[in-house]
């Protein structure tokens, strides 16, 4: 028996030391082209994805695609199918601008894990130490957290309250989530999984208090430049409105055509008077590449360090069961076999498949259009020989 106690601490002991070495020098690498025998990957199965792509575009099940599939640092892939607007005849291209929504929640999340490591804060942290509205009797045990992995107990069905003008002249973010605090969970805060945009947006307000910032300055000055993102931001730029895609939003009859109808076209007024964290980016594929390439690196781009390896680890560490699929970590959904990835709901799709040194993104504009992405990552999967 003392053997076999012996025996286990050593096996700990071993994977203690294992996970705390640092990671090999390729966590510095910068993502470059490169061909997908390079990569050790079948050049075929990638061509026939992007068929998929264009088949449907034929068909008119989507509008547009661009796509992009990365691996040992190398971009192997990388496409533009169909249209960013259909009426217009206007192509889709290599650097569209894309309305990200929920793709945006990898990165508050991975801003609340650069203050946590800035020691500005902790995610064991309530809310109600950085928003006093939280400070009630209902709210008070949610942390920040339960915030990250969608189990705070809220229940709040809207990404905001309708604005008052009178109540708040200018409106502000922390004015709107206040009142997610006065409202409160709806069930005990760590026991259940429900997906939350008034969650990650009360964690835009906290990422505001702990960092004494803008959300959107904290955004670009900490993750957004030194990752060379420079066409991502959170608002419609005036400048950049010719390179946005136009949302159409479908509905897929199984067996039938998909009917679209167009929603964001751009130079639209913005969808709320305040930038949100729950969504709102906007990014190209190749600057959200950066990003996802900076979490396969460990935590660096180039020579920029945006999070330690820990806090890698800890945001795609699985926190709660979200569906038959798999967990939910801190901003990132995650398989049983340790991908993770995350989608938006006008269209867009990324992961990460760490086993395999590999990133994915499939970007449309075509909500409730038939999308054979499920069916493109398995071919990318299946490409890697």
């Amino acid at each position: 028996m003392k053997h076999a106690r012996r025996m286990h601490w050593t096996v700990i002991a071993a994977l203690v030391l294992i996970f705390a070495r640092p990671l090999p020098a390729q966590e510095t690498r910068l993502l470059s082209q490169g061909t997908a025998a390079s990569v050790g990957m079948d050049s075929a199965k990638l061509e026939q994805g992007v068929r998929l792509f264009k088949d449907a575009v034929e068909r008119d099940d989507l509008r547009g695609a661009v796509l992009m599939v990365g691996r040992h640092g190398k971009i192997v892939l990388h496409e533009a199918v169909g249209w960013k607007h259909r009426a217009y005849r206007l192509p889709m291209e290599k650097d569209t601008l894309f309305r990200m929504a929920s793709n945006t929640k990898p990165v508050i999340a991975t801003a609340v894990l650069m203050l946590e490591a800035d020691g500005r804060l902790q995610v064991a942290d309530t809310a109600s130490k950085y928003l006093e509205s939280f400070n009630n009797w209902k709210s008070r045990t949610i942390t920040i957290a339960h915030l990250l992995s969608h189990s705070s107990g809220l229940r709040i069905p809207v990404i905001f309250f309708p604005f008052d003008p009178k109540e708040e002249n200018p409106p502000t973010l922390r004015a709107a989530v206040d009142k997610f605090g006065t409202v409160g969970p709806e069930v005990e805060p760590g026991t259940s999984y429900s997906y939350s945009n008034p969650g990650y947006n009360t964690l835009g307000a906290i990422i505001e208090a702990a960092s004494g910032m803008p959300l959107e300055d904290f955004l670009k000055s900490r993750i957004y430049d030194p990752l060379g993102m420079t066409d991502t931001l959170n608002h419609e730029d005036p400048a950049k409105l010719h390179r946005m895609a136009t949302v159409y939003r479908g509905r897929a009859d199984k067996d039938g055509p998909v009917a679209f109808q167009q929603g964001f076209t751009p130079g639209d007024p913005p969808d709320f008077p305040v930038l949100r964290a729950s969504g709102g980016m906007i990014s190209t594929a190749m600057d959200y590449a950066r990003f996802l390439q900076m979490y396969l690196n460990g935590g660096t781009y180039g020579n920029a360090r945006i999070l330690p390896p820990e806090s890698i680890r800890k945001a795609v560490t699985p926190r709660i069961r979200a569906d038959e699929q798999g967990h939910y970590g801190f901003g990132w959904r995650i398989t049983e076999g340790g991908d993770y990835s995350h989608g938006g709901s006008d269209g867009t799709m990324a992961w990460v498949d760490p086993a395999r040194d590999l990133f994915g993104l499939v970007f449309t504009q075509s909500p409730g259009g038939k999308n054979p992405r499920d069916e493109f990552v398995k071919l990318v999967t299946s490409a890697c020989k």
